[in-house]
């Protein structure tokens, strides 16, 4: 068996640039389920583990263009602060991009698609369960991880958070990223990849656009916190 085959999506996501957006195009988690072995996955996907070797060793070339490769090797603060300003501000002005997307096109195309009205209620459930998510993290989990790196850096005792250690809110956290890991899944099988039909209109064309690229972006946002910041965070703060 081949080496990479028994490597985690997780592991290959993180050492080879590109390797994110083969397994985007692919279909395979590498966010929530960054922890199966490559050949776990690419069954789980229905692909080939020799095509899937392949394509990585094609993107092992690609430039790493704001890849976590990078960001896996700079301090927490900065990769919080990459979080927050690349990912959680799309993520915010994106939501209220959507709902207005959705209210327009199901007003319009929701008796000859009632897909869109499942689609809606989704989306709006997604929706309210990330704003509270990304206020959780800004307000609570990351000064504390931020507080805890400037400790450790200067050798200074870490200060006691009120929910005990940093793996209590990790986890809950990454309970929240499976469940709205599952939302956009459920989404995208509602619409058969968003798959645009042929009554639609620029707006219906649109909406899809946008939701393709807001689960796409979750992921990566969900990659980066799962398998870069939270373990590091967890290892940084049993070795103080």
């Amino acid at each position: 068996m081949n080496l990479m085959e028994t490597k985690t999506v997780r592991e290959l996501a993180l050492e080879i640039p590109g390797a994110t957006r083969v397994f985007e195009q692919a279909g395979i988690d590498y966010c929530c389920g960054g922890q199966r072995s490559l050949a776990e996955a690419c069954s789980g996907a229905g692909v080939a583990v020799a095509d899937m070797m392949n394509s990585l060793e094609l993107a092992q070339n690609l430039p790493a263009e704001d890849e976590p490769v990078s960001l896996a090797s700079g301090t927490l603060a900065e990769l919080i602060d990459h979080i927050v300003e690349k990912h959680h501000v799309f993520t915010r002005n994106e939501i209220e991009r959507l709902r207005a997307l959705m209210t327009k096109v199901f007003e319009v195309h929701g008796k000859n698609h009632p897909e869109l009205a499942r689609l809606k209620s989704q989306f709006e459930t997604l929706a309210a369960e990330l704003e509270p998510h990304m206020m959780k993290e800004e307000r609570v989990l990351f000064p504390y991880i931020t507080s805890m790196e400037t400790a450790v850096r200067h050798h200074r005792p870490l200060m006691q958070p009120p929910f005990g250690t940093v793996a209590n809110p990790v986890r809950m956290m990454m309970m929240e990223h499976d469940a709205a890991s599952q939302l956009v899944k459920e989404m995208r099988a509602l619409t058969r990849d968003y798959a645009v039909p042929p009554d639609a209109c620029i707006s219906f064309q649109t909406l899809y656009q946008a939701c393709d690229a807001f689960e796409k972006d979750l992921h990566q946002h969900i990659h980066l916190e799962n398998n870069i910041l939270f373990p590091r965070a967890i290892e940084m703060e049993e070795n103080a």
